[in-house]
């Protein structure tokens, strides 16, 4: 089963699949897909507000907030890592729980980059945004870190988060039932 749909002038077939067993979703990954990567950033750039850096979690934001930044000449953007890594200092984390994941995780952020959003407007990006989970544990991170949050965007907004005034987004994604139709 697929869900046929456009997004930033493309045409994308997404997988449908389960989550439980009265919830699909459909899967939609940008990895690997630099045609709708390039399209996406474009598109939110087009409607983001002025930022100084934007920031993502691993691993699914990593390429559009890679080509937002490519897109716009910025010079970094922020990336909160799944786990601490060796080369991380002075680091803090919170813990989030998403749709796509079975446990509970915990992002990392590095102290360098703490120290850069501080006093800085951040614009907070994603791919898809669902619960909001993981966009809360992104705002969480900022916050910490003494940084402004100026804005929250995704490519797409799931289920609940359609109707969240605060998030921009690119288009609305159904969430499904088992046999593939969609859940009113």
């Amino acid at each position: 089963m697929y869900y046929h749909m456009r997004v930033a002038g493309l045409e994308r077939d997404l997988p449908i699949c389960p989550v439980t067993d009265s919830l699909y979703i459909a899967g939609f990954v940008i990895f690997g897909d630099p045609e709708l990567t390039e399209a996406c950033a474009r598109d939110l750039l087009a409607k983001a507000p002025a930022y100084d850096y934007i920031i993502t979690a691993e691993a699914k934001g990593i390429p559009l907030a890679h080509e937002m930044a490519r897109q716009a000449g910025d010079k970094k953007y922020i990336l909160a890592r799944k786990g601490p890594k060796l080369y991380m200092r002075d680091i803090f984390s919170v813990s989030v729980k998403s749709i796509t994941t079975a446990k509970e995780q915990h992002l990392y952020l590095d102290g360098a980059d703490a120290a850069l959003m501080k006093g800085k407007r951040i614009l907070v990006v994603d791919d898809v945004i669902s619960t909001g989970e993981s966009l809360s544990a992104l705002e969480a991170l900022v916050e910490k870190a003494g940084g402004e949050i100026c804005g929250r965007m995704a490519i797409l907004a799931e289920g609940d988060a359609q109707d969240r005034s605060d998030i921009i987004y690119l288009e609305k994604l159904p969430l499904f039932n088992p046999d593939g139709t969609v859940k009113e």
